[in-house]
């Protein structure tokens, strides 16, 4: 398996525009801006969302909960692309329409949230651009990416979130608020 350190991905500016590309693992050391793809999954209904928690050995957050089937956008990919390849690989979800939700950017440092060990000076840096998608499954979890997941009631959500004490990614913690005080929560 190659190291995901050194995987080339896109670098962006503050302002969400592509300028480069660089190492994973120099993104995050060095706090650059980069993008990041994130679909919620939700059942047909609407009423549940997918939430899974990170294998222990992530380069980042490991070991969190996340509602987010997402990464980094690689090195000449677009979002709509990363989007489909996330949920596809992570979740093994494909063939499904995403629509896209919202860009969020995301400043963990500007936050005063710590992002962790494998990260730089000022945390981790995003555009997070985040889709829904809504599919029952069956949901198949990537184990190099997911240790354990199952689908969950929109207000349990909102419960969990609420509570600073509940292991979550942070990015994701602020891009689920966004969605849970949004229009995008009726399907």
């Amino acid at each position: 398996m190659p190291d995901p350190a050194l995987e080339r991905i896109a670098v962006y500016d503050a302002k969400g525009r592509v300028v480069g590309e660089a190492a994973r693992g120099e993104v995050y050391a060095r706090s650059l801006w980069h993008g990041t793809a994130a679909t919620l999954l939700r059942s047909t209904d609407g009423r549940r969302v997918y939430v899974h928690r990170r294998t222990d050995d992530k380069l980042v957050m490991a070991g969190l909960h996340d509602c987010w089937a997402g990464g980094v956008i690689d090195a000449g990919e677009s979002p709509d692309d990363a989007a489909e390849r996330e949920l596809a690989e992570e979740l093994g979800i494909s063939g499904v329409p995403l629509q896209h939700l919202f860009t969020l950017g995301w400043d963990s440092c500007a936050e005063g949230t710590d992002t962790g060990p494998g990260t730089g000076p000022h945390g981790l840096r995003a555009h997070v651009f985040a889709y829904q998608a809504f599919s029952d499954g069956p949901v198949t979890h990537q184990a190099s990416e997911i240790a354990e997941g199952g689908w969950m009631e929109v207000e349990e959500l909102r419960t969990r979130l609420a509570d600073p004490s509940w292991p979550f990614v942070p990015d994701g913690r602020a891009a689920a608020r966004r969605w849970l005080n949004s229009r995008f929560t009726d399907g």
